[in-house]
């Protein structure tokens, strides 16, 4: 693990050069992630990329350090978040509300439900990050980067071990060379000695991965993913595995117990679901039987999913209620000097004051209010005053009350399987069937609509549970994200309070970026079931899958025909699942059964799943040989796999680095060219060849990875 910065230095950390620089790699990554989530419905996490272009650019610069690298990454992934709005928004198109992105509404629903999930996210960070043994692999990752890339940058620069001055012979104040000093405290142990993992490490796994991305994703020489289906009599069977190294590296973060989770999982959904469905439910004129169990897979067993992540979250929400409780009344007492003042507290320790969280969250709700208020004037200006303010108020309610109790479960979750593995269109469907069915009973006891135009009667309960639940889908985003960014300050010894400031200076630069990249991806593309212009050609639309999901979603709570069974049926899972884990709880022992993971293991497809489980399977081999070796020579086994772990660690976050870095890359030249592929070399005809060529490769990385972690020494 990265040494911490001690609290007694005093290093640049929110800087003007930094939050400049956060803003230029903000909008580039939140362009590439809401075009990346419109065309696939999938985003990338943005903390590793950003924390290896500040390092780039930083390192050049006089005073650089890993504390203001870390504000840098954390204010841009804030900001590349949210994109994650793109799985509601649009379907305001759908339905025929919006024709297009107003900017000052859709900017202030990014800003406000982005700085209220950093808020929330505030009284849960010693619960869920000091506290806490959740994995948080992006958060680990991110640090092990950021340490690594302050190591080497002191090396290149001839600094000496006590820090004292540079090699050239300049004075140097007093404070800063003990400033410097403290940072190099951190390191000393951990400076490049022989055969200890570090930059190259680092390097290698992410040339390799990028060198894989370019391959599949860029020249489509090699697949991303291999899939084979079978039956047995009229069941349908799919193995599926996708080649995402980044994930692989992800999956060796979180460890065994989360993988094996989700692999329960993908098994529930694809061993069992689908099977069962496709053996029930006739194929359609021309359908395959992979487009049928596809389809099954999509339509009704997400639901299944979504249906277990929902109670899940609940449950986790019962278990952590009494440490969120104790997080708050640490933060207000903070505030009454129960535990000190702001300035009386380790630097490491100081949240933002509980009086500005309070009134920051007050003022928010106010503006929120606002915004609610206009959105359903512009839509209804007949509506009576009395339904209204109830309307009105009730919306911001429930944004404001639901918005923090998915904040918990949404930071559990991302430190759980890490942020781009966490399913935030799974809380998107819970919460827009819990905001449709309140807006169904507002309809049923109230006759306020009866005044309104029929067609407005029938589009406005639509679209004002997709605007509520837009503001959510924001708080759910920022809060997944967040606590993986405080996790790596803790562990690179930032301040809390200037971190969570950064946070706040993403969510605003990134909500005013949002709104011009969707209206240009809009008017250039169309979506699938909104275009804005007739003669637009179909073919170059863009899917937009979780909003096309969410608006049917919505369209089903009303019209009475949602697939309640699958949800129903996925409570029931999660319920039994849940009594398993505390079974095992109760047994001690580290087997666990992570039901939020089951959950996303039924909810995403096994494309992400199986390469999240293969990292874990090939971390617990390593551990496994580790052991043995050290047992077998008679070595402390800790000790013999300290250095072989860092590596392990250093190479997982490589390959995150290198896949997330092409990523933005391919996005950025598909946006420019206009086309899907424009880096092909091949065609259709050879999409066989390069899924097993794909397989190959994939199976030699991994091998090779394996390799090199056992290759590294024991620490002397």
């Amino acid at each position: 693990m990265p040494q911490r910065i001690p609290d007694e230095a005093r290093l640049p950390e929110l800087t003007l050069r930094g939050v400049i620089l956060g803003a230029v790699i903000t909008l580039l990554f939140t362009a590439s992630n809401v075009y990346l989530g419109l065309k696939v419905g999938l985003t990338f996490a943005s903390a590793i990329p950003a924390a290896v272009i500040s390092m780039a650019v930083l390192r050049r610069m006089k005073g650089a350090n890993k504390l203001e690298n870390n504000m840098v990454q954390t204010q841009a992934s804030a900001a590349g978040t949210l994109s994650a709005i793109i799985f509601v928004l649009p379907g305001l198109l759908m339905i025929g509300y919006w024709q297009g992105f107003p900017f000052w509404q859709t900017t202030a629903i990014c800003a406000i439900g982005g700085i209220l999930g950093v808020l929330y996210t505030i009284p849960l960070r010693r619960v869920m990050v000091v506290q806490s043994d959740l994995p948080y692999p992006e958060g680990i990752a991110a640090a092990e980067i950021l340490e690594v890339g302050s190591r080497d940058s002191r090396v290149s620069a001839g600094q000496d071990s006590a820090g004292s001055k540079p090699t050239d012979g300049s004075p140097v104040d007093e404070s800063q060379r003990r400033d410097r000093a403290g940072e190099e405290r951190a390191s000393d142990d951990e400076s490049p000695a022989a055969g200890e993992p570090g930059a190259r490490e680092i390097l290698l796994g992410g040339v390799v991965a990028a060198a894989f991305s370019i391959a599949s994703g860029g020249l489509r020489v090699l697949a991303e993913s291999v899939s084979v289906w079978f039956s047995a009599g009229r069941a349908a069977f799919q193995l599926s595995t996708g080649f995402s190294l980044a994930l692989v590296g992800a999956g060796y973060l979180v460890g065994i117990v989360g993988g094996m989770a989700m692999l329960i999982g993908t098994l529930i959904a694809w061993g069992i679901a689908v099977p069962w469905l496709t053996s029930i439910t006739p194929l359609e004129a021309g359908q395959s039987l992979a487009d049928a169990g596809m389809a099954l897979w999509s339509d009704k067993v997400r639901f299944i999913g979504a249906g277990t992540i929902g109670i899940a979250a609940v449950w986790t929400l019962a278990t952590l209620f009494k440490p969120m409780l104790i997080g708050i009344r640490t933060s207000l007492g903070a505030m009454r000097g129960d535990q000190g003042t702001f300035h009386e507290q380790a630097r490491t320790e100081r949240d933002l004051p509980a009086g500005i969280i309070l009134a920051l969250t007050g003022v928010l709700l106010v503006l929120l209010t606002g915004v609610f208020a206009i959105f359903l004037h512009e839509a209804a200006p007949q509506l009576g005053g009395g339904a209204f303010w109830a309307l009105t108020l009730g919306s911001v309610a429930f944004a404001g009350v639901f918005g923090f109790l998915i904040a918990a479960a949404c930071g559990y979750m991302a430190g759980l399987v890490g942020s781009s593995s966490s399913p935030i269109s799974g809380i998107g469907i819970v919460a827009v069937i819990l905001v449709s069915l309140l807006l169904l009973g507002f309809t049923a006891v109230s006759d306020a609509f009866d005044a309104l135009d029929p067609a407005v009667a029938r589009m406005l309960p639509t679209a004002l549970a997709l605007f509520v639940t837009s503001v959510i889908l924001a708080v759910a985003a920022i809060s997944n994200d967040n606590l993986q960014d405080l996790k790596t300050g803790y562990l690179v010894g930032a301040t809390p309070w200037r971190q969570q400031v950064a946070l706040i200076i993403g969510c605003l630069i990134g909500a005013m970026v949002v709104p011009p990249v969707l209206s240009l991806l809009y008017n250039a593309y169309g979506f699938v079931g909104a275009m804005p212009r007739e003669g637009m050609e179909p073919g170059q639309a863009l899917a937009a899958p979780q909003a096309s999901l969410m608006t049917a979603i919505v369209r089903g709570v009303f019209s009475h025909d949602l697939e309640w069974t699958m949800i129903v049926i996925g409570l029931a899972i999660g319920a039994v699942l849940i009594g398993v884990d505390e079974w095992l709880r109760k047994r001690g022992g580290i087997a666990r059964l992570p039901v939020l993971a089951v959950g996303i293991g039924i909810y995403l497809p096994p494309s992400i799943n199986m390469p999240l489980v293969i990292g874990a399977v090939l971390g617990w081999l390593i551990d496994r040989r580790l052991r043995a070796r050290a047992l077998a020579r008679g070595d402390d086994v800790e000790r013999a796999s300290e250095l072989p772990r860092r590596r392990g660690v250093l190479l997982a976050s490589g390959l995150i680095v290198g896949e997330s870095l092409v990523g933005v890359l391919l996005a950025g030249i598909i946006g420019l060219s206009g086309a899907p592929a424009p880096l092909a070399l091949v065609g259709d005809d050879f999409a066989t060849i390069a899924q097993w060529l794909g397989l190959a490769v994939f199976v030699a990385v991994c091998f090779g990875f394996y390799r090199r972690v056992l290759a590294a020494p024991k620490a002397g």
